[in-house]
């Protein structure tokens, strides 16, 4: 309870304006939601939705998401299919990754109903399904027909995502998309310069290709995140200090941010960026990264694997063809991929759940994967969710990276994440209900080190503090 509170406080006395800044239009022109959500939404026809239950035809859905290539293209097919086969209105507030979790988490905790689906994670999902912020699906699957069960074939949905989108054996949140990470490099670069890449490198062996393509080229030889966020430049960072052995805490809660391996990790990470990265690397995120690899102007890229399919995709990338893939890399510890779903998940406080549980089971079925495939691309197709994906024939052909991204996902060591035991979950992240914030403001220590502002020491000694206070004030330790 300590710490559950502890986290509606800081909701809390966030600013009010975060919230009312929900109803203006997003930086994608996305309309907010329009009502007072302690009173019903409107639909329609003017009238409200008190009794909306029903998932009938008129319901107005708002669902929060961000503004990745997968989501914009969602949002396409909703207005063509979707909204036209069922009859429901579908409003989306699109919002940038850091916002978006921002947002989302205000909503959920305050119980304002602002948003009927909510775009989270892996990281998100037992949690606020804990301090009870998002609805039971497993009761609305079980209310299911046997033809619509065999339908949307949850068997088919990967058990590891099934499994980390659950919280006591029901299900909180249904996959949009999976993945893990691993390394793209630019064929056409290496070819050039006479370099290999081994299909399971090790960072040592990524630090001196990315310096020597730098010095041969003068484009960056990496490029790495570097964004502040725990989901920005903590994610593909955490990854590379459990390849050298560090981690967040050790088994008696005791924070490891200063200790002698995780301190090489990021320094290592920092040097890397300085040496051989992209400048600016401070404002770099995955769709900043995402344009550079797109676009011909680095030869390496560490970040996730649901970026594959966007390489390839020939009206978006300059680059198609010339991509080639390498594993998560490695040092002391192996298999250091990451394990992510962006999933959908509906606030409790929604008052349209009938209707909120029609859309999410449509946006991750099989039907939604095919109809991507067939309108948009195969190679566009949500990727890392279903066996039934990887194979199809149509996949396949279209995506040359399918086989190893299914490898990468299976290889992930989701509950032993680290070289030493820890007792936490998660592989990029701590599933802790503190490691939202202490994420991003351990981020912000390690951005101004990357920056070249205070030394990684300094960077790391703060940081070692704010674990500290977390792992204390938050009751974890003994």
């Amino acid at each position: 309870m300590k710490k559950f509170w502890g986290l509606i406080f800081v909701m809390i006395i966030m600013p009010t304006l975060i919230l009312a800044g929900c109803n203006t239009s997003s930086p994608n022109n996305a309309t907010g939601p329009s009502g007072s959500p302690s009173t019903g939404t409107e639909d329609s026809n003017g009238g409200t939705d008190s009794e909306s239950e029903t998932g009938s035809d008129g319901d107005t859905l708002t669902v929060a998401t961000v503004n990745n290539p997968d989501m914009k293209i969602m949002q396409r097919m909703t207005e063509e299919f979707f909204e036209k086969e069922t009859g429901i209105n579908v409003e989306f507030v699109v919002l940038p990754e850091n916002d978006l979790r921002k947002k989302v988490t205000e909503d959920v905790a305050l119980g304002a109903g602002l948003f009927d689906i909510v775009t989270i994670s892996t990281y998100d999902t037992p949690i606020w399904a804990e301090n009870g912020w998002i609805e039971p699906l497993t009761p609305m699957f079980e209310k299911l027909d046997a033809e619509e069960l065999e339908a949307y074939d949850m068997e088919d949905v990967f058990q590891v995502l099934r499994d980390a989108l659950s919280y006591e054996d029901t299900q909180y949140a249904l996959p949009f998309y999976g993945e893990s990470s691993m390394l793209y490099y630019n064929k056409t670069i290496f070819e050039e310069l006479g370099l290999e890449m081994p299909l399971e490198p090790t960072w040592g062996e990524i630090g001196e290709l990315a310096r020597t393509i730098k010095e041969e080229t003068g484009k960056p030889g990496i490029t790495l995140r570097g964004l502040p966020g725990w989901g920005e430049v903590m994610a593909p960072l955490t990854t590379v200090i459990n390849a050298f052995g560090g981690s967040w805490y050790d088994m008696d809660w005791n924070a490891q941010l200063n200790s002698e391996k995780t301190v090489e990790a990021v320094q290592f990470y920092a040097d890397l960026i300085q040496d051989a990265g992209q400048p600016g690397a401070i404002n770099t995120g995955f769709t900043e990264a995402l344009t550079l690899m797109s676009t011909g102007e680095t030869a390496m890229w560490y970040d996730a694997t649901v970026a594959a399919g966007f390489l390839n995709n020939p009206d978006d990338s300059q680059v198609v063809g010339e991509i080639g893939y390498a594993f998560a890399p490695k040092m002391e510890k192996e298999n250091t991929g990451w394990l992510y779903a962006w999933s959908l998940a509906i606030e409790s406080a929604s008052k349209n759940k009938d209707a909120a549980f029609e859309f999410i089971k449509w946006a991750t079925s099989k039907e939604y994967i095919e109809l991507v495939g067939e309108k948009e691309g195969w190679v566009v197709a949500p990727s890392g969710t279903r066996t039934s994906t990887y194979e199809n024939p149509n996949y396949q052909e279209a995506a040359p990276f399918a086989e190893m991204v299914l490898e990468a996902i299976e290889r992930v060591d989701y509950e032993q994440p680290t070289v030493d035991p820890v007792p936490y979950e998660g592989v990029q992240y701590v599933v802790i209900p503190e490691f939202q914030e202490l994420g991003t403001e351990v981020s912000q220590h390690i951005a101004s080190a990357i920056a070249g502002d205070v030394t990684v020491e300094e960077a790391m000694n703060e940081a070692q503090k704010l674990a500290e206070a977390v792992a204390e004030e938050g009751g974890y330790k003994e």
